[in-house]
């Protein structure tokens, strides 16, 4: 199913799949995704302009020179995603969403929201995540180091992982007992 316009406005877009396709210099504006598969989906130079995805796959994706402005991820799983290939990736939410096996290093994402989600296996090393709200979601196995977490809400987030001699950990929020993990990396005994 291929896209045959180079400019959608509010359009809303239900149950279609995506796999195996190469989506190339196509801007969408405020439309709606849902229930949509992308496996294997190259998107190139494409512009997502204040869109939602609702209950969709993004599968091994490749967002090649691609902006994301204010997307919204709405329980979708985006998997295996290398969102280092985006031009742009700014004002993006996800909520109860899987990002599992995802790499956002050395991305300045301010204000990044990830609130219920899964995030496992994925790699934050020398990402800006400045402001972010990561509440109530499952980090294991995720790499934070040398990553800017000042002012991220961790209430309630668990699994994470972070060395705080290494990372950037001002006014950031956490929630015990989950906090005792920033200690694990620092050579004390706890009695």
């Amino acid at each position: 199913m291929g896209f045959t316009a180079e400019n959608y406005y509010r359009e809303t877009f239900s149950s279609m799949e995506f796999s195996d396709e190469v989506v190339k210099s196509i801007t969408f504006e405020e439309c709606i995704f849902e229930g949509c598969i992308f496996l294997n989906t190259r998107l190139t130079d494409c512009r997502f302009v204040n869109c939602k995805f609702i209950d969709c796959t993004l599968s091994a994706v490749t967002p090649l020179n691609s902006r994301f402005d204010g997307a919204a991820f709405n329980s979708c799983k985006t998997i295996g995603i290398d969102w280092t290939k985006t031009q742009q990736f700014r004002e993006i939410s996800f909520k109860n969403s899987q990002l599992n096996y995802s790499n956002f290093r050395f991305l300045k994402i301010l204000k990044l929201k990830a609130v219920d989600c899964e995030v496992k296996d994925a790699d934050f090393i020398e990402a800006d995540l400045t402001g972010g709200d990561f509440r109530n979601t499952d980090f294991e196995k995720t790499r934070f180091d040398k990553t800017n977490l000042s002012g991220a809400n961790f209430k309630g987030a668990r699994n994470y992982t972070i060395d705080p001699r290494s990372s950037i950990l001002k006014k950031t929020r956490f929630s015990y007992p989950e906090v005792m993990a920033l200690l694990q990396n620092l050579d004390i005994i706890i009695e």
